[in-house]
Parts: structure tokens; sequence; C-alpha cells
């Protein structure tokens, strides 16, 4: 490989949420992290050069956006997803959750319900419940493989309700890992159509979609379904970026854009800071041969940890994922508590592992583990969850 992501980086000294804020969020600081969504990998050599670049003119002022930016976005999606974006339809905004905190605060009357796809990323259900809105869930189900789908028959059944306006949708799919198919994206955007649902699409893990698996734009399904979709990406996941407070949300819509940008602007986010402005650009640009190079080394990672659990730990259950860097762990055959389990990884195995349970009401017996570190990290986390399983 070019690349070195088997490299170790101290993370202790530079102010990192996932290393240095555990005694917070686990009760613990002597904690392998192995939960927040970032990558203990340092980001493409080709986005730094142009970092140092910035920091080399020694001047920090406000930055001019130039069409460049948004033309390396533009470019990317075209290349990669076969998705064409209006130029006129992107704005940048500082993330995927504060964009669609804006939407349901702004675009989103008080009597109208939110539907999410449970186990989700929390914050998706912490931003409806702050936007005082009335939150519905369609709920993952699992087949008789352990594979996650989707339950039409209930999301259209809750589709059908008059109040019912909004649907979030995250694709790839944070935390079961699925990357949906375009005929589930097609069976769910005919029903959005059906029963005039708008739709959120959260795309943030988009780049992050392993061998035989394709990432299809939820918009670019038809100019009808692009229509009704406010869309909302970033290179921030892909290329550990996300501490520069960078996203795309795309309005097919032109009052809507207008009103959100008029947001920002009263909250004075509009702008970029200058090292998110150049690196962004440089990641769209520049960026491929390093993603390409990273999922190779996250799908070894995966592979690693399924063939340990299943020759080690077969009490533990693994779909591997579609996409993302994020493995599900099962733990239900324990029948312990998520309370219980939470505190044997903490305590004995000094672990840190997101709780299933933040993820939604149906999550009970399942953790979620974060693999995008050097491969002797993985080794470490997964030994220390054996210990714990055996001992339990």
């Amino acid at each position: 490989m070019k690349y070195n992501f088997d490299k170790k980086v101290d993370r202790i000294k530079n102010n990192s949420a996932k290393w240095n804020e555990m005694g917070k969020n686990f009760g613990h600081n002597d904690l392998l992290p192995m939960w927040i969504a970032d990558m203990d990998f340092e980001t493409a050599p080709e986005i730094l050069e142009e970092m140092k670049n910035k920091l080399d003119q020694k001047i920090f002022g406000y930055v001019s956006r130039p069409d460049s930016y948004y033309q390396s976005a533009i470019e990317w999606s075209k290349k990669r997803y076969n998705y064409d974006i209006d130029f006129s339809s992107i704005i940048h905004s500082p993330g995927v959750i504060p964009t669609i905190s804006i939407v349901l605060k702004n675009f989103v009357k008080d009597t109208d319900k939110i539907m999410i796809q449970t186990p989700v990323y929390p914050p998706f259900a912490g931003t409806v419940k702050n936007s005082d809105k009335i939150l519905v869930e369609n709920e993952l189900v699992q087949d008789s493989d352990g594979n996650w789908k989707i339950d039409f028959e209930d999301f259209e059944a809750k589709a059908k309700d008059d109040n019912l306006n909004w649907f979030i949708l995250c694709n790839p799919h944070n935390p079961v890992g699925r990357v949906w198919k375009r005929e589930e994206l097609q069976k769910m955007a005919d029903i959005c159509l059906k029963y005039n649902i708008r739709v959120i699409s959260d795309e943030i893990w988009r780049d992050l979609v392993y061998k035989g698996h394709e990432f299809t734009a939820f918009a670019s399904l038809s100019k009808e379904v692009e229509d009704i979709t406010i869309t909302c990406f970033s290179a921030t996941k892909t290329f550990n970026l996300a501490g520069l407070q960078a996203s795309f949300a795309v309005f097919p819509r032109k009052e809507e854009l207008e009103l959100f940008d008029a947001k920002l602007g009263a909250l004075d986010i509009k702008r970029n800071n200058p090292f998110s402005l150049v690196a962004m650009e440089a990641a769209f640009s520049k960026g491929e041969e390093w993603l390409n190079e990273l999922l190779e080394y996250l799908e070894g990672n995966v592979d690693f940890v399924i063939d340990y659990v299943q020759k080690n730990i077969p009490k533990v259950k693994i779909i591997k994922p579609e996409g993302t860097y994020l493995v599900w762990f099962d733990f239900s055959e324990l029948n312990l508590s998520n309370k219980d389990i939470s505190k044997a990884l903490i305590e004995e195995g000094k672990v840190a592992l997101n709780d299933g349970t933040s993820f939604g009401n149906t999550s009970s017996g399942f953790f979620r583990m974060n693999i995008a570190c050097p491969r002797y990290m993985v080794q470490d986390a997964i030994t220390r969850v054996e210990k714990v399983v055996k001992s339990l």
C-alpha cells in the first residue's frame, strides 16, 4: 500500500474527544476507545499538503468560498455515484445534524410527525425532540439469518398518517451497516411520493462502501424524488476531517435554499473556516487513491473481527456491514442487560463501545464498535471483548 494505515498515532495530546472524553462518557479514562465515529488514521497527505499551504500564509481571516469548492463536490458525486447536482442547489453547512436541526425548526409545522428508522444514529431522535416535533419510528427488522431489512408494511402504515410529513433516511445506515439497494430506496420513495412525505437523506457515509455493494443517492432515483429530497453529505467522515465542521446540503427548491441560507446567516455560521475550505476541496479533487486504499484496509479490519468472533466468541453474533466502519455486535445470547454488559466491558475489559440502547428501543443486547484504527488496536479490542464475554 502507498499509505500506511498501520501507523500508531498518539491522539492523547491533540484534545481528541474519542480519547479524552471517556471519563465523562464511561466513567473511566483508562479504556481503549472504540466508540465515537472518527478514525485513528492520519488523513490523506494530499489534504495535509493543502492545509499546510494555508498555514504557511500565516493569516486566518474570513474566507471567501470559490466556485471550485462546490464544483469539487459536484464532480465527485457525478464520478462516483452518477448523480448530477445542480450547482445552484448546493450550499455549505457546518454539519449534517445542524442542517437537519435548521430544517426541522424552520421548514416543519409543529403538528408534523417525523419518521426515522431505528436503531439509528442517536442525534436523529434527539434533534426531532429538541425541535419539539413528534417522533415516529419505523423499526428495522432482522430476517432468519440476522440480516437487517426495512419493514415496508409498517413504513407505509405510518406514512398514511396525514400528520407524518417528513422522513429522515440514513444511507448507508449507522449502526447496522446496510447500504440500501436501489429497489429498497425506490420502494420507500414511491411511498413517500404517494403520501406527500418530504425526505431528508443523510448520506455522510456514502463513500465508505465495501466490495459487492453500491451506494445510490436517494435524490438520483428520479426528478420527482429529487424534488422532495434534501440531501446531506460531506468529506469529513470519509477523510477523518470531522473536527473541521463542514458539510454540504442540496436543496432542489430554490425558496428552501434561500431560507436555509438566511437561517445560517442569522446564526453567523455561513462561512467555512480557512482549513475546512481547502481540506474539503482537496479531499474531493485529490483523495480518491487514499480512499480506495482505506476501504481495503477497513474491510480487512471488519473481516478480522468477524473471523475472530466466529472462532472464539460464538455467543456473539455479527452481520458483516455493507458500509461504514462500524460493527454492530449482538450480545443477546448472553441473556444479560446492556447495563450489566456495559459495566463488564468498561470495568473488566477496559474497552469503550457504544451501548446499543442509545440507538433505539429495539437495540437491547447490541453494542457498536468502531474499527477505523490500526489493526493492532482492533486485535486488542476484540480480545478484551472475548475476555469479558467468557467471564460473563
